[in-house]
C-alpha cells in the first residue's frame, strides 16, 4: 500500500517526514512526501500527518550536508523555497538516489534522473530569482530612518538575501518585507538579522511612517533620470523585459508611476 507523509511547507517539515520515511524501513517507492493537504484522497493509500521535529531536522540536514557536499545541500535548501508542491517528493527520491551512489556528492550531476532534474530545475529558479532581487530592491527611507524594502517574489527566498543586506548595510536598521508570505526580514544596525512573521503579531505598515523628506526628493529625480535618459532609437522592451522582468517592477522606485497598471501583468 502506497503511503503518504504530509509535511509542513517547511525546511523542518520537510527533513522531518524524510527521517520518517527511512525510519519505516519500507521500500522507497512505496513511501511519498506530500507538502500540505490534499484535495483529492487517493484509493488504497494510506496517509500520516508528521509533526516538525527541529532534532530530526537537523539529522537530516547534517547527513545531506556530509554526503552531497555544500552545494549539493545547497541545491536542496533552494528546492525546499520553492512553491511547487512536488518538491518534497523530489527531494525525497533524490536523497535516496544520492545515498546509493559510491559518490553522493555526485547527485547534481545525474540530470537523466527525473527527481534529480526536478530539484535542479528549482534550485536554479529560485537562485536566480535570488541574485535579480539583490540588484532590483529598492530600499525606502522612512521617516524614523528605517530603510524598508517591499517584495513579491515566487520563491520563499527572504532567508538568502538577507546576508546579502545585512553585509552590505551593516550599519543601517532595515526591512525586508515578503507580502507574499507575510515575512519580515528585520536588520537591528550592528547586529545579526532574524526573520519573524505576521502570525507571531509582528507588524509594520509603511503607510503609518511617511517617507523621509529627502527620501521623496530623491526618489522623485532617481524616477525622472530613469525616464528620460533612454536613447529613443536604441529602445529595445524585449530585452528591457528579459533583463528586468515586469513582475519586479511594481516594487522599484523608478516604476512606481506605472505600477498599478503592472501589478496585473503576469510576466
Amino acid at each position: 500500500m502506497e503511503l503518504y507523509l504530509i509535511c509542513e511547507d517547511s525546511l523542518e517539515g520537510i527533513f522531518t517526514g524524510i527521517y520518517e520515511a527511512y525510519l519505516m524501513k519500507r521500500p522507497h517507492e512505496e513511501i511519498h512526501i506530500q507538502v500540505g493537504e490534499e484535495e483529492n484522497l487517493r484509493l488504497f493509500a494510506e496517509y500520516r500527518h508528521i509533526v516538525p521535529d527541529p532534532g530530526k531536522a537537523v539529522k537530516v540536514a547534517r547527513t545531506i550536508g556530509q554526503k552531497f557536499g555544500s552545494d549539493g545541500y545547497m541545491s536542496v535548501c533552494r528546492a525546499l523555497a520553492s512553491p511547487d508542491s512536488l518538491k518534497g517528493e523530489a527531494i525525497y527520491k533524490m536523497i535516496v538516489k544520492g545515498l546509493l551512489m559510491k559518490n553522493p556528492a555526485a547527485i547534481m550531476d545525474n540530470l537523466a534522473n527525473p527527481d534529480v532534474l526536478k530539484v535542479f530545475e528549482l534550485a536554479r529558479f529560485c537562485g536566480r530569482e535570488t541574485h535579480l532581487l539583490t540588484g532590483f530592491i529598492r530600499f525606502k527611507e522612512m521617516d524614523n530612518g528605517i530603510l524598508y524594502s517591499p517584495i513579491g517574489p515566487k520563491n520563499n527566498i527572504l532567508t538568502f538575501l538577507m546576508p546579502h543586506f545585512a553585509d552590505r548595510l551593516p550599519l543601517e536598521n532595515f526591512v525586508i518585507h515578503d507580502e507574499n508570505r507575510g515575512l519580515f526580514g528585520l536588520h537591528p544596525k550592528q547586529k545579526k538579522w532574524y526573520v519573524v512573521t505576521e502570525a507571531e503579531g509582528f507588524k509594520f505598515n509603511p503607510a503609518d511612517q511617511p517617507c523621509s523628506e529627502n527620501e521623496a526628493i530623491y526618489s522623485e529625480l532617481f524616477t525622472m533620470f530613469f525616464h528620460t535618459i533612454a536613447i529613443e532609437g536604441r529602445k529595445n522592451p524585449k530585452l528591457h523585459r528579459n533583463i528586468m522582468p515586469l513582475r519586479y517592477r511594481e516594487y522599484m522606485t523608478e516604476y512606481e508611476r506605472h505600477s498599478t497598471q503592472l501589478k496585473h501583468d503576469n510576466f
